[in-house]
């Protein structure tokens, strides 16, 4: 027998065996169902006649172990987006964001049908500073084409040594042309309560950006500093918040809702548990307003929609992401595993936070306006109630209180933003000025002219009706700017915000209301209206 065919009856017989071995576990799996096993055997039985017929005869040699894994992936990827297959290497990745740092740009990027998508920028990381923001699909990586390439391919792209460069392509909705981004990579550290201050108003401000395994002593530590110094109301700002750890989620409600509360049911085909809160807490009797928006996700839902559930807080914004589904993570016998999605979550009113559409969009099935339509009234005529009798909508993400509509930034500042303009001006005008500049800085017509000609020479061009829309914005920037470099990024943040529509309306609340049950009065009323 010649090597080649004795190599061809090897390879075959190999798969034979591992057909043999996939029949005797259906087999064994279903024994005590005949149906079932009669059904199992035959799918497996086909499943083997395809990889014999096509391994020996397809045009070249095949890998049994790279066919197997294609077949794995496939039939994982039939089911929804979050059900995958992962390599030990891929698996490590996949754990790295929960511990709070890692090397890269700043993005969560999921697949959604051809393009790596960004899911949320990170805040205070190189990505969020430049103006890479939900939604936007990266088609290029220095220069290199991503459409259709792996999530995890893409990452190994764009993760490098901290300080390299590297070039991100950018498709934006409702932008025609592509845009560059040029980032120098950074030590992402994640800290899940970035700011925490009191306001002007007298109430605090606490912004939560990840659940991860420091957020719930992070938020006692803001809570405990704020409240000594004797706010009068807080927001919790969860906007671009993906999510996280179900355990901090469920700890951080329970600092506001108190002892053994129902926080979120975990609820699927074959197991349903019920996440209470653990321990006593502070009774906190001063209003609170959840702010939320398209890209608050999965923990940071469960916590939106549980202190909704609970009257313990006001949740203004945009309808949140809808992504209420639970993996759990399984080992495989060659150190592989899968992430297969196990159950949905049901908080406390018996709302399911899922939303089926962006099952749909992730996996690149098509989805008219007229569905997302057709979902959003589906969702609104399922009406729940509070622990005080008032009416929520279910289904699909958090629906607020209260809707607040986003800022748009015109394509004059994005240009600036993603040039980082910004940044580097400051960096020379602070040079020029022996890095003196007040916490409060005036930006005056002079400042203003020169910053313009600053622009103007990195080929950023304009109109006046440009400038005139985005001038209060480029004012706030460049007062950002100077502060952060000087006093830091606290500093640095409480004067961006002032130009966030949301958030400045969220604020107004507060003014016009002192208690969290006029606020409620309010909502209903405003419900009414639209």
């Amino acid at each position: 027998m010649k090597p080649k065919q004795r190599t061809a009856l090897i390879t075959i017989a190999s798969v034979w065996l591992l057909t043999a071995t996939l029949l005797m576990i259906a087999t064994n799996a279903y024994a005590q169902s005949s149906p079932a096993a009669g059904n199992i055997y035959s799918q497996i039985q086909l499943f083997s006649e395809v990889l014999q017929k096509l391994k020996q005869n397809y045009v070249t040699d095949l890998s049994d172990e790279e066919l197997i894994e294609a077949a794995i992936k496939g039939m994982l990827n039939s089911t929804d987006p979050h059900t995958n297959y992962f390599t030990a290497d891929q698996f490590t990745e996949f754990t790295t964001s929960t511990r709070g740092s890692f090397g890269g740009l700043g993005i969560q990027i999921d697949k959604i049908g051809e393009y790596i998508t960004v899911v949320s920028p990170i805040e205070g990381t190189p990505a969020f500073r430049m103006g890479i923001t939900a939604g936007d699909k990266i088609v290029k990586v220095d220069g290199e084409n991503v459409v259709g390439v792996t999530t995890d391919e893409s990452i190994k792209k764009m993760r490098g040594d901290v300080g390299t460069t590297v070039i991100i392509t950018i498709a934006r909705p409702g932008i025609p042309d592509l845009i560059d981004f040029t980032i120098v990579r950074e030590n992402i550290k994640i800290n899940s309560v970035p700011y925490s201050f009191k306001m002007d108003n007298g109430a605090g401000y606490i912004r939560i950006s990840q659940f991860n395994e420091n957020t719930t002593s992070d938020l006692r530590t803001a809570l405990g500093d704020l409240e000594t110094a004797g706010i009068t109301g807080l927001i919790i700002d969860l906007r671009f918040n993906p999510g996280g750890l179900l355990d901090q989620a469920v700890d951080t409600v329970n600092e506001f809702i108190g002892y053994h509360k129902l926080v979120v049911e975990t609820k699927g085909r074959t197991r349903q548990d019920a996440l209470y809160t653990r321990y006593n807490s502070k009774e906190r009797n001063y209003p609170i307003i959840v702010l939320v928006n398209e890209a608050s996700a999965s923990a940071s839902e469960i916590f939106a929609g549980s202190l909704q559930d609970w009257d313990k807080g006001l949740v203004v914004g945009k309808n949140t992401f809808g992504k209420g589904s639970v993996q759990q993570l399984l080992p495989l016998s060659n150190g592989n595993g899968i992430k297969i999605t196990t159950s949905y979550y049901y908080i406390k009113s018996g709302r399911c936070i899922h939303k089926m559409s962006n099952d749909k969009l992730l996996t690149g099935k098509q989805v008219t306006d007229e569905d997302l339509k057709k979902e959003s009234e589906d969702s609104h005529n399922q009406v729940y109630y509070t622990s005080q009798g008032r009416e929520v909508y279910g289904g699909g993400g958090i629906t607020p209180d209260i809707v607040i509509d986003n800022d748009l930034l015109t394509r004059f500042g994005v240009d600036l933003r993603r040039k980082n303009v910004f940044f580097n001006y400051a960096v020379d005008y602070l040079v020029n000025h022996d890095h003196q500049i007040s916490k409060n800085p005036r930006i005056t017509a002079e400042i203003m002219t020169d910053f313009l000609e600053y622009a103007r020479a990195q080929d950023i061009s304009y109109s006046a009706a440009d400038l005139d829309s985005t001038r209060a914005f480029i004012e706030s920037s460049i007062k950002s700017e100077l502060v952060r470099k000087v006093h830091g990024d606290l500093e640095s943040y409480k004067i961006s915000i002032s130009q966030d529509n949301q958030l400045q309306e969220a604020i107004s609340l507060f003014d016009r209301f002192r208690t969290l049950e006029e606020m409620f009065i309010y909502a209903e009323e405003y419900k009414k209206e639209r």
